[in-house]
């Protein structure tokens, strides 16, 4: 594997520990290590300089999409009160984006 696309691996193995900790204790301050692999992974997909990762696009774009609108949700918390439709709304994204990693992980022949 080349050195981005390595680093993009590990990128997506760390957003997937990291949700995998979030679903266990729902430690909100999680979603900022996320956030951290996510810019990762959108830096390299984004230069466009890995072959490997072009026909994945679309499933890094759900990723991407998924975190955004995670954190409109928690921008319209008050206080940082999570009430249940925020949750759900948290819990859909959050599995919007745990199916793409799957998929990507796939597409590489992770998994």
């Amino acid at each position: 594997m080349a050195n981005d696309l390595q680093f993009f691996c590990e990128q997506l193995v760390r957003l997937n520990a990291t949700m995998k900790e979030l679903f266990e204790n729902g430690n909100l301050a999680l979603f900022t290590e996320m956030n951290l692999a996510i810019k990762e992974l959108h830096r390299i997909e984004s230069a466009g300089n890995e072959p490997a990762l072009a026909p994945l696009h679309e499933e890094c774009e759900i990723i991407y999409k998924n975190f955004d609108m995670i954190i409109a949700v928690l921008r319209t918390t008050e206080n940082g009160e999570i009430d249940e439709g925020a949750q759900t709304a948290l819990n859909r994204l959050l599995h919007n984006i745990d199916r793409a990693v799957v998929e990507i992980a796939s597409g590489l022949n992770l998994i």
